[in-house]
């Protein structure tokens, strides 16, 4: 082989964007169903058309990545599905916002030139989630991105409304739900996001018709009294006993009400006295529902108040509650205020306090369908990992209420129903019906409304192949093999999903159903860039590279923790990674001159200790990872390969393969040459099909300069499972390093310079003569130190200091140290490292008892001062022991 080379420095801003562009073009993510090959399929999570890569996308698609990669070098026929939601609210907001810059509305432009205007803002800006997808490496099917808007699409989700309408699981209905003002429109309950706030409760006398002190309610919401219709009290709560049945007065409006009793009102929230408001209530409408009593409703869509509300008419919410307030008081019916902290609902998109509301809506019936879903997560067709989630998920399956599917939007899937002009005959249809079907008459008007957006997202694992046609995708891929996604949308997307492939598929979408980790900042706080949390992973990619940021999230990719605590000094510590790969692969290409990378691999015997412990290091690495990756420990896997790499083959067997060379060469031993370059390129080769996965730039670039078969090292195969172990090998080449490394920690602790020869010998019959006689030329070389294996090498020891070996605690390794220390200045030297030591072990004794510190730090900051604390602990002791030592001498 001709000598090869690598630059002198890893630069990823180089290599990645060309290396990536090279799979391109040569389109080695490319996934075609064939039969000779077992299919494994992963649907993208699909990223909103405004968004733009965060760390949590980092996290997610990193994953999904690594285990498409995976899979296609086992040779899997691996698909990795793109796409993106047309995010109906959200976009709709951003859109609109840019026409209020421009001072113009929606309504200005008409829905049809809204929709236009829409469709140029993401043909502009739609796909730069994928441009910053592409910097991560991801190696999805780039011919296969579906937008949820594409034509075919929008005809599956019309095929999937129009046959749960005409199955009767799609029904319109008055009911109350979650309004958003701002947005104009219903949003589910898994779209409200609930924050702690601090409010007042208002103590206000409804005064009996019949001249008595009548009842005094709490409230938070004074301007919903003027919709009150009864004052409700616990059954047996005795306070109110001889109330119940009595009629009061509500304020400002004076209408007469009646007081009634039912069991759903606490008697511990403010009075006990609960008043019944079931225009702008759920527990108030449930309770008002049942007693049959009336519904008024005081606010218009924008949240501002009716024109039947007198003095109040137009004002908006927040400010009739303080007019209203001040009214009441000014009435002398305000008994008492205090603060009280609540939970605020606010829509998830715009942020805007949300508002339970009366309103004509689409609603899917969530009762076989859920049940079904439930099932097959309980006899485990559906894996969750962890297990817990599947607790989380069937938790909400089994307590679902109807799913409001419309959203009053114009931007999305719109409603395919049509309604009669002249008899209000409904009709679901993909096309515009000709003729009323009932009547006859054509004149016809389809709903104004369109689909929530997690209605349409929950086909995405048939509609991306093909469904409802049935097409070779669909029966090859479908059911997919899992879904990774975020704890976040168990139950707006992935139970959905599982629900609609049951329904239409008669099979589940998917398999195994991965909850990554959610990224929070080093404190615990979520990644967001208005609270100055966020980071900006192509930042992240642009000083460290891709690999860098991929491997130090895998790392911490662990199934027992909810979240990640990302900081970029993780990110760091992986660049020394890549750095130590790139000058390991530049000395092996250094010293593979010579090698006939055609000819059969070496024979056992040709191998020396060292190559024969480190193939069979690598046998088990093989055994670690594939397992780890199949049982999805990312951490584990990830972690393995690290230690591998770094801990033996870079600091144990490049070394050692240094001397091995040395004496070879020196003795013209091509055989034995030839058996060492083959495992310098061999073990290599193979970690870098380990660590592809995860590293994907990297490790191509060293793979392509090695010895190898195919054009690149995603579609070489797997490193197989090896029979091989050398256990023998392993043993004595772990006996070979604990000598070595006792030495170098002895000359570490006496200050022994690196170039000055010493000798040691051995106390205890642990290790036997003939293993440390063959090693005897690393040591050398290693240690600078000669081995003295006589038996009477031990009448020595009155001027020698030792270290225990600690794989070996019966057996210790000494050096003699006559003419190489003066006593005086290394005890001095040791009784100063003891003292600086002390004192560090106290400062962080004393940190670690601090219960504020414990409190407020975060747990890794923490974990690491514990751990601090117990390697000073353990040097105060080996600080004692040699100070007692050279005391002695």
């Amino acid at each position: 082989m001709a000598t090869k080379t690598l630059p002198t420095t890893y630069d990823p801003r180089q290599i990645e964007p060309a290396r990536y562009q090279i799979w391109m073009q040569r389109g080695y993510f490319r996934a075609l169903p064939d039969p000779n090959k077992r299919p494994w399929a992963v649907m993208m999570p699909l990223p909103n058309v405004t968004g733009e890569l965060h760390i949590g996308h980092a996290l997610n698609n990193t994953l999904q990545d690594l285990l498409t990669r995976f899979r296609r070098m086992q040779g899997y026929a691996a698909l990795y599905q793109p796409g993106i939601d047309h995010a109906g609210i959200a976009t709709q907001n951003v859109v609109e916002r840019e026409l209020a810059r421009e001072g113009i509305s929606l309504h200005d432009l008409g829905r049809e030139r809204f929709v236009e205007r829409v469709w140029s803002w993401v043909e502009k800006y739609g796909n730069i989630i994928y441009s910053q997808l592409k910097r991560l490496g991801i190696s999805c099917d780039w011919d296969r991105k579906v937008f949820t808007l594409d034509r075919h699409y929008h005809d599956a989700v019309l095929e999937a409304f129009v046959r749960l309408y005409n199955k009767g699981l799609i029904y319109r209905g008055k009911y109350m739900v979650n309004w958003c003002p701002r947005d104009q429109s219903v949003i589910s309950d898994l779209e409200v996001e609930h924050e702690e706030v601090d409010s007042q409760l208002w103590y206000v006398r409804y005064r009996g018709v019949d001249g008595s002190p009548g009842v005094v309610t709490a409230t938070q919401r004074p301007e919903t009294i003027l919709a009150d219709v009864a004052v409700a009290v616990h059954p047996e709560d005795e306070r109110y006993r001889n109330l119940i049945g009595t009629q009061v007065i509500v304020p400002i409006v004076n209408r007469h009400v009646p007081v009634i009793s039912d069991a759903r009102v606490d008697p511990k929230f403010g009075t006990g006295a609960l008043k019944i408001t079931p225009g702008h209530d759920p527990l108030d409408n449930e309770i008002g529902r049942d007693h049959q009593l009336p519904v008024l409703v005081i606010l218009d869509p924008q949240a501002r108040m009716t024109s039947d509300t007198g003095p109040y008419a137009g004002m908006d919410r927040f400010k009739a509650r303080e007019a209203i307030a001040r009214d009441l008081q000014a009435a002398g019916l305000v008994e008492r205020m205090e603060p009280y902290r609540t939970s605020v609902g606010r829509c998830d998109r715009c942020h805007t306090v949300i508002e339970p509301y009366i309103s004509d809506q689409w609603f899917c019936e969530m009762k076989a369908l859920p049940s079904r879903a439930a099932a097959a997560i309980r006899s485990g067709r559906v894996r969750f990992y962890h297990e817990r989630w599947a607790k989380v998920a069937l938790d909400w399956l089994d307590h679902i209420r109807p799913w409001p599917i419309s959203r009053q939007l114009w931007w999305g899937h719109r409603i395919p129903v049509w309604q009669c002009d002249a008899c209000g005959e409904r009709m679901a249809s993909k096309t515009s019906p000709a003729r009323c079907a009932k009547c006859g008459r054509g004149a016809l008007t389809q709903d104004p409304d369109v689909l929530d957006t997690w209605f349409s997202s929950a086909i995405w694992p048939m509609a991306t192949l093909g469904w409802p046609k049935e097409t070779e995708d669909l029966r090859y891929w479908y059911p997919g093999s899992i879904l990774m996604t975020d704890r976040g949308i168990i139950f707006l997307w992935v139970c959905r999903m599982i629900m609609f492939g049951l329904e239409f598929m008669g099979d589940v979408p998917f398999r195994d159903v991965y909850i990554n980790q959610t990224v929070m900042d080093i404190k615990g706080r979520r990644m967001s860039k208005s609270l100055g949390t966020g980071v900006d992973p192509l930042e992240v990619i642009d000083k460290y590279g891709a690999d860098a940021l991929r491997f130090g999230l895998v790392m911490r990719a662990s199934q027992t923790q909810q979240d990640v605590r990302f900081e970029q000094r993780m990110v760091e510590e992986i660049r020394n990674f890549t750095t130590k790969i790139w000058n390991a692969a530049r000395f092996v290409l250094m010293n593979l001159e010579g090698l006939d990378t055609h000819a059969p691999a070496p024979e056992r015997e040709s191998l020396g200790p060292a190559d024969r412990w480190i193939r069979s290091r690598l046998a088990r690495l093989v055994d670690e990872v594939t397992a780890n990756l199949e049982a999805y420990e990312f951490d584990k896997a990830a972690r393995a390969v690290y230690e591998f790499l770094w801990g033996e083959y870079c600091d144990w067997y490049l070394e050692l393969a240094k001397v091995d060379l040395q004496a070879a060469r020196s003795a013209q031993r091509g055989a034995r040459i030839a058996a060492i370059q083959h495992t310098l390129s061999y073990v290599l080769a193979d970690a870098m099909k380990l660590l592809h996965p995860i590293m994907p730039f990297i490790t191509e670039e060293v793979w392509q300069q090695l010895p190898h078969d195919g054009e690149t090292i995603m579609r070489s195969p797997w490193p197989p499972a090896e029979a091989w172990r050398d256990s023998d090998a392993e043993a004595e080449m772990e006996a070979v390093m604990s000598v070595i490394r006792a030495i170098r920690s002895l000359r570490a602790e006496l200050s022994i310079p690196g170039d000055r020869d010493i000798s040691a010998f051995i106390r205890g019959k642990q290790i036997d003569n003939e293993v440390l006689l063959r090693a005897s030329p690393y040591i050398n070389q290693m240690t600078k130190a000669s081995l003295d294996l006589r038996p009477d090498s031990a009448a020595g020891q009155a001027r020698s200091i030792g270290r225990v070996l600690e794989e070996f605690p019966s057996t210790e390794i000494r050096v003699h140290i006559q003419g190489v220390l003066d006593v005086q200045k290394t005890r001095d030297r040791i009784q100063r490292d003891l003292a600086d030591a002390e004192r560090e072990l106290e400062r962080l004794r004393q940190r670690l008892q601090d219960r504020e510190f414990i409190d407020r730090a975060p747990a890794e900051v923490v974990e690491r001062q514990r751990g601090r604390l117990e390697e000073l602990r353990t040097r105060q002791t080996r600080l004692r022991e040699l100070l007692a030592t050279v005391q002695s001498l």
